[in-house]
């Protein structure tokens, strides 16, 4: 990887394009943070030391859900998400400042390791998904949500209760705290709690009712005359209460009816803060499946690059792939809940990461909006790992010790600016996912880790996914860069 050399031509003709290009960003022309790092796109990206520091305290896009004009043509209901420890959360007074780093990779790693437990007995058995239908199989509806980080606000109920809710691609089951729920049962939140018998529109599911029944496959089912629901979460946390519907919106004007949800009068764990949960995985109950009927199963986001800006979650459009790079959905048949792709090799400054046969990647890759930093088999890991240090040593960055399951980070508080090399992941049928700064480095660190062993699932992580618009159908998953 030798240093550029440029002719006071070329490099007259480079800063000419940097000028247009900041000019583009500060007319809105680009994202800003495309704007900040498309200078030196191809083998190294360059990129402000602040834009990798930890975020601020201002919202940058305080007002409503904006998404890109393609996404947004047809039915659609586009919702404006958030992190949820940001300025820019709905609720600002009623998010708690987020745990320190090293916690976070902690809870990480064990919804980590509870997906690829889910998804390891289905080694050799991925399988095309021809429709959107879901599966229908036993399962257990549990992960570790002590990650989950992204938050929608949605209205429940006649008239309708706001309501914050984290979104989540691994779990199908969405609930909220129901009145009449008080400490300790449930935890506090600043938003109203759903009261059910202030709503017009709401009824509990009869214990005869076909969703009642599905709920029974899963491990719920009827109890004392109520359907009721219990999702337990791989770090022990939980929600028990009643299954129900009612009228949920999305947006303005965009509202699904009726809509089934679990109504939670006992909850315990790492909940506290939010409002509820947003299941939008792929079995019959979650909102995705649910909603397919007035959106076609059709949804994407973009998760925010940092906590100061915002996303989007889009539900209904975009009704093609166009501009999309796609790659072909599987299904882990013991472990339908979760979307799954094969990730087929790793590129490091423009060139591919040699030493790793595609046979380490067998597991599949879950995408994932809940786990933080993605997960590579241990052969691809330390490849990548190695390939990115070298890269980086032609800058003479000084390391910084390692945070938890992070092992490769760098100190660049001396610096205005940091080069990094570009990153990109290879997918089956050709798919490529550049990643820009975000989705390289956090806390100073290099994002991955490494999984148990090879052939393991590998998971692409929120981290990875920062500023990329993510969409699902019943038959591929695509991505789009510098989307929001």
């Amino acid at each position: 990887m030798a240093a550029f050399v440029v002719s006071p031509s070329q490099l007259h003709l480079v800063l000419l394009l940097s000028w247009l290009l900041c000019a583009a960003g500060a007319l809105g022309f680009l994202p800003r943070h495309v704007a900040a790092a498309r200078v030196g796109a191809g083998s190294y990206v360059t990129v402000s030391a602040a834009s990798l520091a930890a975020s601020g305290t201002t919202c940058d896009d305080p007002g409503p859900a904006i998404a890109p004009r393609q996404l947004i043509n047809g039915t659609s209901a586009v919702l404006r998400l958030a992190h949820r420890h940001g300025p820019c959360a709905p609720s600002r007074s009623s998010v708690q400042a987020g745990p320190p780093f090293a916690e976070v990779l902690r809870a990480d790693q064990l919804r980590a390791e509870y997906i690829q437990r889910r998804v390891s007995g289905a080694r050799g058995n991925l399988k095309l998904t021809a429709s959107s239908r879901p599966a229908t199989v036993p399962a257990t509806m549990g992960y570790s949500i002590g990650t989950l980080q992204y938050v929608v606000t949605v209205s429940l109920g006649t008239p309708g209760v706001p309501q914050t809710v984290e979104l989540d691609t691994g779990s199908d089951v969405s609930w909220v705290q129901c009145k009449p729920c008080a400490p300790p049962a449930c935890y506090s939140q600043k938003d109203p709690l759903f009261d059910p018998a202030g709503s017009s529109t709401y009824s509990a599911v009869p214990c005869a009712a076909d969703a009642c029944l599905e709920l029974e496959i899963f491990g719920e089912g009827c109890s004392s005359s109520q359907c009721r629901y219990v999702v337990s979460y791989g770090d022990g946390s939980n929600t028990t209460g009643v299954y129900g519907s009612d009228t949920l919106t999305l947006s303005p004007g965009n509202t699904l009816s009726p809509f089934l949800f679990g109504c939670g009068y006992a909850q315990t764990g790492l909940f506290a803060g939010i409002d509820g949960l947003l299941g939008l995985g792929r079995q019959s109950m979650s909102l995705k499946s649910q909603a397919a009927g007035a959106y076609g199963g059709v949804f994407s986001y973009c998760l925010p690059p940092k906590e100061t800006s915002t996303g989007y979650l889009t539900l209904g459009a975009p009704s093609t792939a166009a501009g999309f790079a796609t790659t072909a959905l599987l299904t882990a048949w013991n472990a339908p809940t979760f979307y799954m792709v094969m990730l087929t090799g790793i590129s490091v400054g423009g060139q591919a990461v040699g030493g790793v046969p595609t046979s380490v990647f067998a597991g599949g890759t879950v995408v994932d909006t809940g786990t933080v930093v993605t997960r590579l088999p241990p052969t691809a890991y330390a490849a990548l790992r190695s390939t990115f240090r070298t890269a980086m040593a032609r800058y003479g960055y000084p390391s910084a010790p390692p945070i938890g399951i992070l092992d490769t980070c760098y100190d660049f508080r001396r610096y205005d600016a940091v080069t990094l090399p570009t990153v990109a992941l290879a997918f089956a049928g050709g798919a490529t996912l550049a990643l820009e700064a975000p989705g390289i480095l956090s806390s100073g660190c290099l994002a991955f880790a490494p999984n148990a062993g090879d052939g393991d699932a590998a998971i692409l992580g929120n981290v990875q996914q920062r500023s990329v618009a993510v969409r699902f159908d019943g038959s591929s998953v695509g991505f789009m860069p510098g989307a929001c």
